[in-house]
């Protein structure tokens, strides 16, 4: 009898210590924010910054104030204020209770003529990078050069800061200034030393998936997935889908698209992107990659071998093809010197998926013998136009490539000699080597 109120007295304690417990929990994961003001990692020798150390509190039933911790190098100062101001170059942290450290400021000091200011914040993919030539003590300067890994890259005639409006990962390297001062009279061109800037990543190249294995019946559904930066995790992203360079849905949110029935054969045609709202950073896919099938131009291989038997005969076969939304050089097969191999009109190359091999009118009576060399024949013209094929997806994938490859002196007329005792041995002249 007397148990009960006991037990119910000191539960309702406990589940205040817990809750307590769980919020000095949660905020220990919370990492304070240490910011710079001005915003310059090199100072001038003499000159004072403010550090500001934002941090997360627990609930205490302390009564007095939080204090904050800082750190100069491993070495801890004597302030305790939320806010100091230093003028000792170095590696400051700060750390407020209950919470790790937070990141770390390194401030320069300089005691040039010339300095360059970049922020101490990360800059990511899309946002301004601004860069300011300073002179001792805020001299004018003149006659003023930015560079970006010794490559001179903005002019100014007096002293401006250089502005990248979006910044791309290609801008992160080293950077330096130059320019004149009037002291009194005007000096020689004088150089600032090199400051490394990196440009972050604000997400990954994304990567197109699906959702359902191909073969199954039903929907197949694709999924553009990326990955945020850590400090970025709150940026929205839009995504969009192409299948060849036609754009199938354009941006929006969703990241997932659903194919159509009748196009789930091509599904190695598409491709994804994804970017931000302003589409200052746009990032494309790879080719749609299905486990255990290889790459698109392995079909062209894999099936020959089921091509439907063909009548007899000693005339030529004709090969036609699905139609074909890229442009492809012009390639034509000339007959060897034994007997008619395939022919494809000039400006036209099969391209992957199902082939039909339409027969022209023959005579029923020719021997199986010759039926079987013209199928030889044929499958070593399709691993000729696999590899021609390989050489045109790697020239839409690496424009350079392809401008390399169009540029190379073509014989006029190609020809493919094939021996029909040796079916291992193919002699290309003035084409592929396969």
């Amino acid at each position: 009898m007397l148990g009960n109120p006991q037990s119910s007295t000191v539960a309702p304690g406990r589940l205040v210590m817990w809750t307590l417990a769980a919020l000095l929990l949660l905020a220990t994961l919370e990492k304070p924010v240490l910011s710079l003001h001005p915003p310059w990692t090199t100072v001038f020798k003499g000159e004072r910054v403010t550090l500001r150390c934002d941090g997360y509190h627990p609930l205490l039933l302390e009564l007095r104030p939080i204090s904050t911790l800082w750190y100069l190098g491993h070495v801890l100062l004597p302030s305790h204020k939320k806010t100091i101001e230093v003028q000792t170059p170095g590696v400051y942290r700060c750390q407020t209770r209950g919470a790790p450290v937070s990141d770390p400021i390194h401030l320069s000091v300089s005691n040039d003529w010339l300095i360059l200011q970049v922020p101490y914040a990360p800059v990511f993919e899309g946002e301004p990078l601004v860069m300011r030539c300073r002179g001792w003590y805020d001299k004018v300067v003149y006659k003023l050069h930015y560079y970006h890994d010794g490559q001179a890259v903005r002019y100014f005639h007096s002293s401006t800061n250089y502005t990248v409006l979006q910044a791309r990962s290609s801008d992160s390297g080293h950077y330096q200034c130059s320019g004149t001062m009037r002291i009194p009279v005007e000096s020689a061109p004088m150089f600032s030393s090199k400051v490394a800037v990196t440009v972050q990543e604000l997400f990954q190249t994304p990567v197109l998936r699906t959702l359902s294995p191909p073969e199954a019946r039903g929907r197949v559904v694709l999924r553009c997935e990326t990955r945020l930066h850590p400090q970025k995790r709150d940026t929205p992203l839009q995504f969009a889908f192409y299948k060849y360079s036609r754009p199938v849905r354009r941006f929006d949110w969703g990241p997932e698209y659903t194919v159509p029935e009748p196009e789930v054969e091509e599904l190695e045609s598409y491709w994804c992107e994804a970017a931000t709202t302003s589409r200052s950073v746009r990032k494309r896919s790879p080719w749609l990659q299905l486990p255990g099938r290889g790459s698109a131009l392995d079909l062209a291989s894999t099936t020959a071998p089921a091509l439907q038997a063909l009548v007899p005969g000693d005339k030529p076969l004709s090969f036609r093809k699905t139609p074909v939304s890229r442009s492809v050089p012009s390639v034509t097969s000339v007959p060897n010197s034994t007997f008619a191999g395939l022919q494809f009109p000039a400006g036209h190359v099969p391209t992957v998926g199902p082939h039909v091999c339409a027969p022209l009118p023959t005579s029923v009576e020719q021997s199986r013998e010759v039926l079987q060399r013209k199928v030889d024949l044929l499958l070593r013209e399709m691993q000729l136009l696999k590899g021609l094929l390989n050489q045109v997806v790697l020239g839409l994938k690496d424009p350079q490539a392809f401008r390399e490859l169009t540029e190379t002196p073509e014989t006029p007329n190609s020809q493919v000699s094939v021996s029909p005792g040796t079916p291992e041995t193919t002699v290309v002249q003035g084409g592929v080597d396969i």
